[in-house]
């Protein structure tokens, strides 16, 4: 399961997930949607495709590919190449069109979510060991620390790193 950020205004344009499982239909073969808006499709190698916008304005995906001997085998037959070459071609273009993003964009913005989750995680190490060696730590203190531990981990677990980031800031702030 993959998330990816979604360029402001592209998921309104799309028509949310009854846009977004029309535009799988134009990629993608036997596409079914359920109730909540999933989408479920495949194509080529893809043996399973699906996809969701959340409620956070991501792009949640999923897929499941042929791999090992199946993979080789698919690969051998006539027309085998081709097929799992347009199979990546389409994935690509689903993805561009659906988050707004190119591929390197994605990749840059994957990056950068990484090192949101990285300096939270650190600054809640680094609050944790302050407290454990300072002998100037409040009582407070501490109970602030705790509560801003516990709503960036919260948002960590949920995948905001952008709210976690903001949190962890607040948490530094608290021993400055």
């Amino acid at each position: 399961m993959e998330t990816f950020e979604v360029k402001r205004g592209v998921m309104k344009s799309i028509g949310g997930n009854a846009g977004l499982a029309k535009l799988a239909t134009e990629f993608f073969d036997s596409v079914e949607v359920d109730a909540d808006g999933n989408f479920t499709a495949s194509f080529g190698i893809m043996t399973k495709v699906s996809g969701v916008y959340t409620a956070e304005g991501k792009l949640k995906v999923d897929v499941e590919q042929v791999s090992g001997k199946d993979l080789s085998d698919y690969l051998s037959k006539d027309g085998g190449r081709e097929k799992a070459m347009e199979s990546r071609k389409r994935w690509s273009t689903f993805l561009d069109q659906t988050t707004g993003y190119n591929g390197k964009q994605r990749g840059d913005k994957a990056k950068e979510a990484g090192k949101k989750i990285s300096k939270s995680k650190s600054a809640i190490n680094m609050a944790l060991k302050f407290m454990e060696i300072s002998n100037n730590v409040t009582d407070e203190q501490k109970e602030q620390a705790e509560d801003l531990i516990s709503q960036i981990q919260q948002k960590l677990d949920e995948g905001n790193g952008t709210r976690a980031l903001s949190l962890s800031e607040k948490l530094n702030k608290l021993f400055n």
